[in-house]
């Protein structure tokens, strides 16, 4: 079981102070995938004349802006970071950087549309582009703390983490989160990619990883231990859920495989399961004909293979 946390002592469009470096607004956009709404972060000192960053500036609400820009009003906010472009975390970048000059900073690659005929609630911001493209590992300094850019890919290709060096922190996205396991939303979702960076989050043995949506995560180790857990067991369920069926769709799968699930997150269910399932048919393990797709009939090509490469991935995780 995943030890979700999910108490959170919050108030919208105020800032909330949570470590020496950093502070916290949480705008006005709760949901069934955004939970109470995005949480933006305010890094540096709060103090007059001090330099501030800013991580995932959220959704395009006035309410919201106002916020931002009184918390670091005597302040100077140089650089806004974006961990991925979707709706509820991107769109606020240009209208702050046109108000306080800040660059703002993200992955290089493009977002991609989800496919497959299903819309999830946030969106694709399409339009989205950073001023400066980012690098792996770059390092941005202000008064005497760092913060490394950390490419974090899977929820979305260009999806990137934030590390606050000074304090072992990392601003995962929505790469993990506290309350809810994260959506992998093919095209631009990776399965592979998403297991290998949580792999990569795993080996950082991080303090402290502060979600954009929710409350920290103050057990990092087993908290991404029972993630990538939960992921493998599911996995195995999907190869195991077609053994017993002979072939099968995604949306027949859904229903039986999240059961107690609302019907409005199936297509959310669906769209990670689509990802699963293209891993699958990368890895031979699983065949479907054509493309993988969410209206394709899967079946299973090696079920007997999967068991020891689950648990060798598994431990490999762990180590």
């Amino acid at each position: 079981m995943i030890p979700f946390v999910r108490d959170f002592d919050f108030d919208y469009a105020q800032v909330k102070s949570v470590s020496p470096l950093i502070r916290r607004i949480v705008a006005r956009n709760p949901g069934p995938f955004t939970f109470t709404g995005t949480g933006t972060y305010l890094i540096g000192r709060d103090e007059p004349g001090a330099e501030i960053f800013v991580i995932d500036p959220g959704p395009e609400l006035e309410e919201h802006l106002d916020a931002i820009l009184a918390a670091t009003a005597g302040q100077r906010l140089t650089r806004i970071f974006v961990t991925h472009a979707h709706m509820d975390h991107s769109p606020l970048a240009r209208p702050l950087a046109a108000r306080t000059g800040a660059v703002i900073y993200a992955g290089p690659e493009p977002c991609q549309a989800s496919n497959g005929g299903i819309r999830l609630e946030a969106g694709d911001d399409l339009s989205f582009t950073p001023d400066v493209p980012l690098h792996d590992g770059e390092l941005f300094s202000a008064d005497g703390w760092t913060l490394e850019a950390l490419a974090t890919p899977g929820h979305t290709a260009s999806h990137y983490g934030y590390v606050l060096q000074n304090e072992q922190a990392l601003f995962p996205g929505d790469c993990v989160m506290g309350w809810s396991t994260t959506i992998i939303s093919p095209p631009d979702g990776d399965m592979g990619a998403y297991m290998a960076t949580l792999t990569r989050i795993r080996a950082r043995q991080f303090a402290v990883l502060w979600p954009t949506h929710g409350p920290p995560i103050t057990q990092p180790g087993p908290f991404l231990d029972a993630y990538i857990a939960h992921r493998r067991q599911r996995e195995a369920q999907i190869v195991e859920a077609l053994q017993q069926r002979g072939e099968a769709t995604i949306r027949c799968m859904v229903p039986e495989l999240y059961a107690g699930l609302e019907t409005r997150l199936y297509p959310a269910a669906s769209h990670s399961m689509l990802a699963h399932l293209i891993e699958l048919v990368r890895r031979g393990v699983v065949d479907c004909q054509g493309a993988p797709a969410i209206g394709s009939v899967y079946r299973t090509v090696a079920p007997n293979d999967l068991t020891g490469e689950v648990e060798a991935r598994r431990s490999a995780a762990w180590a």
